[in-house]
């Protein structure tokens, strides 16, 4: 799933393509995509775009009138510009938006289309899907431990909850732990000081590095491949691989859809994290599917301290 770095990097090669632009024609080749009915999709032509934004893991554009497309990529959402008034693929492409100099093509892979399109009016409207969590960049160090230990998680679901922190997912949350040496498991109400301060900082200079290389990407073209796996992560999809910093493999836990990674001798003092010992404390402070974590307003179960096990 597109985060922090990717959808802004998206925000940033389309701003010099759309910004100012008028929108003529908005096509929609997936029904199931338009998950609005109110305001109609009809009502954007010929509108222009007034600014882009990131609201969490979505993109929103606004356009004038204060009308606002909310784009979710999910898992295998991806944009692509091409000429204007270009085809949609027919297998994989959902929708396409189109501007006086080029068209922008909202494609999926897979079977599953989990990708949504929502459009709203008026500022009020866009706050439903304001999930709360602050910023991550932009947090203070005070802010960032306040919310880091709000409620009882693993140091994975916390810095993933977008009722937190706004933006990180699986893969940035695996690299801000292990930047950080903290293992995904330890619970928030046991983290010491010290630690969160380690967590922060690494939670900055990940997602600040990340941002950089991606942005100097689309500095020359439009993104091409947004991947959660990336050449140069340290542990995210990387199993079996050497730890870029100590040289042991990367370890991995599974749990239902969703998979951990990072480095025992790093993170965990040596220590494997068995796929069987760890189901129940994970599944019960880790969301069923996808959309369940990006979309339910509703708290999640909290694990019991009695049920963990030590990092």
């Amino acid at each position: 799933m597109p985060e922090l770095p990717d959808i802004e990097a998206y925000l940033e090669a389309l701003r010099p393509r759309v910004q100012g632009q008028i929108l003529e024609r908005v096509r929609i080749a997936n029904p199931f995509l338009l998950r609005s009915v109110e305001p109609p999709v009809d009502s954007c032509r010929g509108r222009r775009v007034v600014a882009l934004r990131r609201l969490g893991k979505r993109i929103v554009i606004e356009l004038e009138g204060e009308l606002f497309i909310v784009l979710h990529l999910m898992i295998a959402g991806r944009l692509q510009w091409r000429a204007a008034k270009a085809a949609i693929p027919k297998r994989l492409g959902l929708a396409a938006f189109d501007f006086p100099g080029g068209t922008l093509l909202l494609t999926e892979a897979g079977t599953t289309r989990r990708a949504s399109l929502h459009l709203v009016q008026e500022a009020k409207a866009l706050a439903q899907f304001d999930r709360g969590g602050i910023e991550p960049l932009t947090a203070t160090p005070a802010a960032f431990a306040q919310r880091l230990t709000s409620e009882n998680h693993t140091l994975k679901r916390a810095l993933t909850d977008p009722r937190l922190f706004s933006g990180i997912g699986n893969a940035y949350s695996d690299e801000i732990l292990h930047r950080a040496r903290l293992s995904p498991v330890a619970l928030t109400g046991r983290i010491q000081p010290a630690e969160v301060e380690r967590l922060y900082q690494a939670t900055h200079a990940i997602l600040t590095e990340w941002g950089d290389r991606l942005r100097a990407e689309v500095r020359t073209a439009f993104p091409a491949k947004v991947t959660a796996f990336r050449e140069g992560m340290a542990v995210h999809g990387r199993y079996g691989k050497p730890c870029p910093d100590c040289g042991a493999p990367v370890q991995r836990i599974r749990y239902a859809t969703n998979e951990t990674n990072y480095c025992a001798h790093c993170q965990t003092g040596g220590r494997l994290l068995a796929d069987r010992a760890l189901s129940r404390l994970l599944k019960g402070d880790w969301p069923r599917t996808l959309e369940e974590l990006e979309e339910s307003p509703s708290p999640l179960p909290i694990p019991s301290p009695r049920r963990t096990i030590q990092p």
